[in-house]
């Protein structure tokens, strides 16, 4: 079964008393128990809800997983994986990550006792000299947030397999429908499900996959012991966003690649990063491994002047936090979502105060070319 046709049917098979097509949001905190030490399968709805359960069997199928797992938030995903580790313990992570991730290891975490080093995960051998005894995993983006490096994951699991540490992919940009980490030999991929696999910018989500049963129990014993679980409404609207995934982004990718090939050629632009493009340099490695390029665009303008301009002058595209939505949103990374990242390691990295990132939704293309094209013929 395709991955369209997967995310279809994810919770069809679930109301057999009624045969609805959708699964009902089971908005209960308790289930009444048939009898003295007998169980329905679900007790407390920290510990499993109905609603839930669905959704996190479907996102398990189209990762090819042995389980998988919804939290509140991407955020609440990302700290239930870290409590796998402890005091002492060392992670390798991809240098240009989100910023919300950064603060979560460098402010949160670190306090701890975990260690961080951060490098250019496209780059297999700097990855490989940043492995020390005490490294437990690497935690990669599939697709860097904001610059798009593309992350070799098959490489990076191999060299996991190799140090015998965990490899976690961040791949919320691509998604099972243009990647699965796990076929590629990852052994966790994390999502910010708020993002194209719920897809209308209407709910906050975390999604897990595991491939290895007895590390997805691990995984289930923290996400029951810390709490941070995913309400039944949630999970409903998850689901009902991940029906159309397939649909949605094909239409997004045709519509990035369109702006990021208009956006090549214009005079105020001098950089334009999208791995879709040919001279992208992840762009032949995502053709091998993956099934699309996704729909970011970051770009840089000639002038810091010119990002406000694009900010505030745009009326088709949203000056708005998140991405991956049908929405077209455009954001500011150096003040948004990499604001905890220290100006210096910021700059050095490439967030500049010129560098723009776009989430291109499913508009008409032509509508959101011509607003981009108003807003840089505007006088400033």
């Amino acid at each position: 079964m395709s991955i369209a046709t997967a995310a279809v049917q994810i919770g069809l098979e679930w109301d057999t008393r009624t045969g609805a097509v959708t699964i009902p949001i089971y908005q209960t905190a308790t289930f009444r128990h048939p009898g003295l030490g007998q169980s329905t399968g679900y007790d407390y709805s920290r510990s499993g809800n109905p609603t839930r359960q669905a959704l996190e069997d479907g996102i398990a199928r189209l990762d090819g997983a042995s389980r998988g797992f919804a939290y509140s938030s991407g955020m609440a995903a990302i700290a239930n994986l870290l409590l796998l580790f402890k005091q002492g313990d060392h992670l390798i992570v991809t240098e240009d990550l989100y910023g919300g991730t950064y603060r979560l290891f460098e402010q949160i975490f670190q306090q701890y006792g975990l260690e961080f080093t951060y490098v250019d995960t496209s780059d297999i051998a700097q990855t490989a000299a940043a492995i020390r005894p005490e490294t437990k995993a690497i935690f990669v983006e599939s697709l860097t947030n904001p610059l798009l490096k593309v992350a070799d994951v098959a490489a990076l699991a191999a060299l996991c397999r190799d140090h015998d540490i965990l490899c976690i992919v961040d791949n919320t940009f691509l998604t099972p429908y243009l990647l699965r980490p796990l076929d590629l030999g990852a052994d966790i991929a994390v999502y910010s499900g708020t993002k194209y696999l719920a897809g209308h910018n209407d709910t906050v989500c975390g999604l897990v996959t595991v491939k290895d049963p007895a590390l997805a129990e691990r995984v289930y014993f923290h996400q029951n012991a810390a709490g941070a679980v995913l309400g039944p409404q949630d999970s409903w609207l998850t689901i009902r966003g991940l029906k159309t995934l397939s649909v949605r982004l094909d239409r997004q990718q045709d519509n990035a690649l369109a702006i990021a090939r208009w956006l090549a050629g214009h005079e105020l632009v001098t950089k334009v990063y999208y791995p879709g493009l040919p001279d992208h340099p992840g762009h032949e490695l995502l053709k091998a491994q993956g099934q699309g390029f996704g729909a970011m665009i970051a770009f840089e303008v000639t002038s810091p002047e010119l990002v406000e301009r694009l900010l505030i002058r745009t009326n088709v595209i949203s000056f708005a936090e998140s991405l991956g939505g049908v929405e077209t949103l455009i954001t500011f990374p150096a003040v948004q979502t990499h604001a905890d990242i220290e100006p210096e390691k910021r700059a050095a990295l490439g967030i500049s105060d010129r560098l723009l990132r776009l989430s291109v939704g499913i508009e008409d293309v032509n509508d959101l070319i011509a607003d981009l094209e108003s807003a840089f013929n505007l006088e400033a």
